[in-house]
């Protein structure tokens, strides 16, 4: 029996600043350790440093991945994490034939970046979100959407449907 080889693929806008660019590979090298041997985890820039997003699926398959998930390292739903990423990640993937890819939703509305940000701030939190609350709608309209493709009210694949609906 072969077991599936998971890859994951950090990736950001690529920046001019080389300490910029060397915090992605940092965060990556984090994500590996966290994950251990479970995964194989590689970075990759959008445009202006390599490696670039065509070499880091192949750095993801050299190294023995047959499904690589890529990560838009960014905060919002914008162009580049809805539109040119997953372009840019497909045609990569295209050298691949065999392989999975897939691209996830940006960072988006998550607890655990508003516990970042209060650590950083210096305030502790008033509120400790659980499963069914972390997945609602934080926008004050409560529409479910307002957040795009990352919102949790949306994405919240994992959770029963109960829960993502509850916002």
């Amino acid at each position: 029996m072969r077991y599936s080889v998971k890859a994951i693929l950090l990736i950001d806008h690529g920046s001019r600043l080389a300490q910029a660019n060397h915090m992605l590979e940092c965060m990556a090298n984090l994500v590996q350790a966290m994950v251990g041997g479970t995964a194989i985890v590689r970075h990759a820039h959008m445009e202006l440093a390599e490696p670039d997003i065509g070499q880091g699926v192949d750095a993801c398959v050299a190294a023995g991945a047959d499904e690589v998930i890529a990560f838009p390292y960014m905060l919002s739903p914008g162009r580049h994490s809805t539109s040119d990423i997953p372009r840019l990640v497909a045609h990569a993937a295209a050298r691949h034939p065999g392989v999975t890819v897939r691209t996830t939703a940006s960072f988006g509305v998550h607890e655990k970046l508003a516990e970042v940000i209060l650590l950083r701030a210096g305030v502790a939190p008033v509120l400790v979100p659980d499963a069914a609350s972390a997945c609602r709608c934080w926008h004050p309209s409560r529409s479910g959407t307002a957040c795009g493709d990352a919102c949790r009210a949306r994405t919240a694949e994992d959770e029963p449907a109960s829960l993502a609906a509850a916002g």
